[in-house]
């Protein structure tokens, strides 16, 4: 880290930034979750679930954006390999090509799981008065939200 002047002390930053690491590793490997099962999807609800879970995983692909880059904000390297995120991420991957109803479960508590993380970030970034990290995860944690919540009703379908 360089020597960057904006209200929020060294090691507050790298406290920061290793919560945000743990929500980019969540996020991208939902995002990859979400993209896989995108391709894959079969069955009745294939049309439904198909843009369903396009516009999910085309909103994560600009949320790992701009987690990353509030990472470099911070002055700390963004993760950015496989390696990197399996060490880091709360969520498993899923082995081979699981049901459509499957995929809806798996998507609602990686979403779910993505709501914790930022929660213990929002915390940690509270503390530290950075109310721009705060904003970005409190808007995060209202996305998945939604998003989980969609999922849950449309197993109810």
């Amino acid at each position: 880290m360089t020597d960057i002047d904006i209200g929020i002390n060294k090691k507050s930053r790298t406290e920061i930034s290793d919560g945000l690491k743990r929500l980019l590793a969540d996020s991208y490997t939902l995002y990859l979750q979400t993209h896989n099962f995108h391709w894959n999807v079969t069955g009745l609800q294939f049309r439904e679930l198909h843009l369903m879970f396009e516009e999910h995983y085309m909103e994560l692909a600009t949320a790992v954006d701009d987690i990353a880059e509030r990472i470099r904000t911070l002055d700390v390297p963004a993760p950015g390999t496989y390696k990197e995120f399996s060490k880091l991420s709360s969520i498993k991957e899923v082995d081979g090509v699981p049901s459509s109803s499957e995929m809806v479960e798996l998507l609602t508590k990686g979403h779910e799981q993505v709501i914790k993380t930022a929660r213990q970030v929002l915390k940690i970034a509270q503390g530290a008065d950075d109310e721009s990290t705060a904003s970005l995860v409190s808007d995060r944690m209202r996305i998945h939200e939604k998003t989980a919540w969609m999922l849950r009703a449309s197993k109810r379908a």
